[in-house]
């Protein structure tokens, strides 16, 4: 009996361990917490090694080397004699000898002389060699990854287009070639509260003009009319602001460098929308009539005046 209420103190406190975890995600300026579960679950290394940023990855494998090291030369250190030319007082001496063995690369002045030393220094080896094959793997790994590379406009607007405002959010091709089978997805998420007064998540999507483009070799305006269909009818900047709408553009790309899918994920707040302003021009013609799309002014703004007569290439439509 005092086993079995021991056993379930203790899976209660396992429980209890685990539910206070939480992980932290931010989507633009949005961030939310998550309770029950860890952002670092060695449970799944895999998944935690290559979520890792490059400084967290080199900086946690140089850690888990030295440490390797310092446990197999503390093994060494404790029963003298194991290993050939190890000076006495000199700690050191076990350390390299450890570096050296865990390499596999034994310059020869100091190898093990006992049988004890001979068993530590073949599970060092084998270590060693797991190691580096661990290493070399999760490295292709995270350099193999492939990356959307696409430039986001830094806000999303709205203005008059075909005499109806719009809502519009520009997006650029970052990498050197063209992209294709491009596909755009726009979702809001509003906060309301019911007849009840409680707080109520409604995630809608956004119905854009043109969510697909064959080829996306430049830039791309993505256009969401808001007219009586659409759920930001009748919105303006400060009603925007109040009801804390936030958007969601989701990319999808297929690369064919890569020969893969990519994706990419922009989240735009509330303070991120601009009533009353359009992009400026981003493209131009050369003298040869070439298409030059510059991505520096991807975000460039100016007032969407009534009169306002573009000139030259616009790409304020699809521009593929």
């Amino acid at each position: 009996m005092w086993r079995m209420q021991k056993t379930r103190d203790t899976r209660m406190r396992i429980e209890r361990v685990r539910h206070e975890k939480a992980a932290r995600i931010r989507l633009g300026d949005l961030e939310v917490e998550k309770k029950g579960v860890s952002r670092f679950d060695f449970r799944d290394p895999y998944h935690l090694a290559v979520a890792l940023t490059w400084p967290q990855f080199l900086i946690a494998m140089l850690a888990l080397y030295l440490a390797a090291n310092i446990a197999f030369a503390t093994l060494f250190w404790m029963v003298p004699g194991s290993v050939a030319n190890v000076r006495p007082g000199a700690p050191l001496d076990n350390f390299f000898f450890s570096v050296e063995t865990l390499s596999t690369v034994g310059y020869g002045r100091m190898y093990p002389t006992t049988l004890y030393g001979h068993v530590i220094a073949s599970v060092e080896i084998t270590c060693g060699l797991a190691f580096t094959a661990i290493l070399t793997g999760l490295t292709f790994v995270r350099f193999s990854r492939p990356r959307a590379k696409m430039v986001f406009a830094t806000n999303a607007v709205v203005a008059m287009h075909n005499s109806q405002p719009t809502l519009m959010i520009r997006v650029g091709n970052g990498r050197a070639a063209p992209l294709t089978d491009a596909r755009a997805q726009l979702s809001i998420l509003q906060f309301e509260r019911t007849a009840e007064g409680n707080l109520f998540r409604r995630v809608q999507e956004l119905r854009l003009q043109r969510a697909h483009l064959p080829v996306f070799p430049l830039t791309w305006t993505l256009m969401h009319v808001l007219n009586e269909r659409s759920p930001l009818f009748g919105y303006n900047e400060s009603q925007t602001v109040e009801a804390d709408v936030r958007m969601f553009l989701t990319l999808a790309a297929r690369d064919p460098t890569l020969a893969t899918t990519v994706h990419d994920i922009r989240a735009y707040g509330p303070t991120d929308i601009r009533f009353g302003m359009r992009y400026m021009d981003a493209i131009a013609i050369a003298e040869d009539g070439r298409l030059v799309a510059d991505l520096t002014r991807i975000s460039a703004l100016e007032p969407d005046l009534k009169d306002h007569q573009e000139s030259g290439w616009t790409d304020q439509e699809d521009a593929t």
